[in-house]
């Protein structure tokens, strides 16, 4: 095959890998980095989406317990059986952004998805010596809100 017989998924640009491996990250999504694992990245999404898996009831409480601080932990504990997010539908994490208070400590809040209802959670992460991000503190809101559609 000469070089004028390749199509473009055949000429690889990419040095560090090897050829026919594609930038596919995730179903259906393509190029360097997507926006879902780009966002993985961020200590706060990361958090979040492993709290909406015990607060759900798709994860056991135990699985946070290496990435839990103080009463974090307990608070999981009590909130847990009662799977305060657990819905019809898989709850998702819709948005997640903070506030840092000061180096070290980041406060994160999360809109949980589920269908038409969105819920809150809040939570503390502290960066430890190992500069390790563990979760301080955990809060869900108290109830459900349903998300109007779109108006015509």
């Amino acid at each position: 095959m000469n070089r004028t017989d390749r199509t473009r998924a055949d000429v690889r640009t990419d040095r560090t890998r090897p050829a026919g491996r594609g930038d596919r990250v995730g179903p259906g999504r393509t190029g360097a980095a997507s926006a879902y694992a780009r966002r993985q990245r961020l200590p706060r999404y990361w958090f979040a989406e492993r709290l909406l898996a015990v607060l759900s009831g798709h994860r056991p409480v135990h699985w946070m317990l290496g990435h839990t601080v103080g009463e974090a932990y307990e608070q999981l504990v009590l909130l847990a059986p009662a799977s305060p997010l657990r819905a019809s539908c898989r709850p998702v994490v819709r948005h997640c952004d903070e506030y840092v208070p000061q180096p070290g400590v980041i406060e994160a809040f999360a809109r949980i998805g589920a269908g038409d209802h969105v819920r809150a959670m809040a939570f503390r992460l502290e960066q430890g010596a190992d500069l390790r991000w563990r979760c301080a503190a955990v809060e869900v809101g108290p109830g459900t809100r349903t998300v109007p559609g779109p108006t015509r």
